[in-house]
């Protein structure tokens, strides 16, 4: 007889094991709040659909990024080439000062005001439409209001704990 979820144990070591062994892309997700940037790094960025142009993140809900999000309701999306893992681990980085933080990588201002990578191989800016709870994060759905694709280069992915390239 096949066990539920509900009925066995799965420590949370193993469980990230598993799932990390899903390659995926890294993203920085933006906002803007007053005059501050806030910025995150994610693996939880995907297409949602078509009609309409629907995109989702996952945020934390301890994460400062978080309710700085919800309460702006608009937010960017860059999709990191290899060349800018640097940026992705302080973009993941706990308690790292929130002044100037995006300054450290040459951006530009999207049409909602959010940050949004020069070097990027993709951008999107949205708005948000509706935001569903997830365990410990928030799983934030946004209508696409504009997209770019200001370079071209090697994708970073992140697999089984680690940055790989293609």
């Amino acid at each position: 007889m096949h066990q539920g979820p509900a009925e066995r144990h799965i420590d949370e070591q193993t469980y990230r094991k598993a799932v990390g062994r899903f390659a995926t892309g890294v993203a920085v997700v933006t906002t803007r709040l007053g005059s501050i940037d806030y910025a995150m790094t994610v693996n939880s960025f995907t297409s949602v659909s078509l009609d309409p142009l629907l995109v989702l993140f996952c945020a934390e809900k301890l994460a400062r990024f978080h309710d700085a999000v919800l309460e702006s309701g608009v937010w960017g999306v860059s999709v990191l080439p290899a060349s800018m893992q640097e940026a992705s681990r302080f973009f993941a980085r706990r308690g790292r000062p929130i002044d100037g933080q995006v300054a450290r990588w040459p951006h530009y201002r999207g049409e909602l005001g959010v940050a949004l990578f020069k070097d990027a191989l993709a951008t999107l800016e949205a708005t948000t439409t509706a935001v569903h709870p997830g365990g410990d994060h928030s799983i934030v759905v946004g209508s696409v209001h504009s997209l770019g694709m200001p370079s071209d280069g090697v994708p970073l992915m992140y697999h089984d704990g680690d940055y790989k390239t293609l």
